[in-house]
């Protein structure tokens, strides 16, 4: 097993990993809308928020060297179902033909008033450095 940590993802605000590899496969953890070089948490739109969480999955899997191509399965928390067509366009633009599996969860507050958190899992080369 190998924990996956980037400077070009925002550091972890508990104690957990931004990622971890092990057996063929990255389990992402939850990303939020912060950007990682100021730590300014994007609280603007929905598709900015959506933009930067992505933005911030996608470090992580460069970082286990795995690409968004590779994602298999992705979890979207979204702090209001009304959203989801917003938040699934921006979505749509970042994988491209890609589709992962997937399951949106409507939930109520994220936190710091964030409209949406995303996590996924990804194949990745087991020689690959994390």
């Amino acid at each position: 097993m190998k924990y996956v940590s980037t400077p070009d993802c925002p550091p972890p605000a508990g104690h957990y990993s931004q990622g971890v590899a092990h057996g063929g496969l990255v389990w992402v953890s939850g990303m939020l809308p912060v950007d990682p070089a100021s730590g300014e948490k994007l609280l603007g739109d929905v598709e900015e928020q959506t933009r930067q969480a992505l933005a911030n999955v996608d470090a992580v899997l460069r970082a286990a060297g795995t690409t968004r191509q590779r994602v298999l399965k992705c979890t979207c928390y979204v702090a209001d179902i009304g959203l989801w067509d917003r938040v699934n366009a921006v979505y749509a633009e970042f994988f491209g033909s890609h589709k992962p599996a997937r399951a949106v969860v409507p939930t109520r507050d994220l936190h710091h008033g964030f409209l949406v958190e995303i996590e996924c899992v990804a194949a990745v080369d087991e020689g690959a450095s994390a």
